[in-house]
């Protein structure tokens, strides 16, 4: 039986799901660049953020990343390092989700960031100093200075 809060019927106990993204980068003649993707919120705000997403049946976490990255940015990459893990909770149909989303260091290799799914609304290079600022979440914004860091 699952308890619910009152007046909300939204699960008190949590489902579990696993994730995995990086934070990729390139270097350019003006230095370094995180690629980070925009989407919609359902309150139709545009945010940025990294890519990630749910790990296949099957899939090791670093596929996983590097299947996430290809499919929300166009890019193909490397994973170079691991730069933690973030967990949060947040309510999708009536469910409590807490998430863990593992996060890599990857230099990009190849692709074009036009060739992104149709999840992304968009996909934008970022400048090393204003990528962290630019993204909408604390946890990521923290993820992106540890790619700082270790770049």
């Amino acid at each position: 039986m699952c308890s619910v809060t009152r007046g909300e019927d939204i699960a008190v106990t949590p489902k579990r799901e696993v994730s995995a993204g990086g934070v990729v980068f390139r270097r350019t003649a003006s230095g370094v660049e995180i690629a980070l993707a925009s989407r919609r919120t359902r309150g139709g705000d545009l945010v940025w953020g990294l890519p990630k997403g749910r790990i296949d049946a099957g899939e090791t976490v670093e596929e996983a990343a590097l299947r996430e990255v290809r499919e929300e940015t166009g890019l193909d990459a490397t994973i170079e390092a691991q730069l933690g893990r973030i967990s949060y909770v947040y309510v999708w149909e009536k469910a409590r989700i807490s998430k863990v989303v593992h996060f890599f260091l990857m230099r990009a290799t190849g692709g074009d960031i036009s060739d992104h799914d149709d999840e992304m609304e968009e996909v934008r290079w970022f400048a090393l100093a204003d990528a962290a600022d630019s993204a909408a979440y604390d946890s990521e914004r923290d993820v992106i200075r540890r790619a700082v860091e270790a770049l």
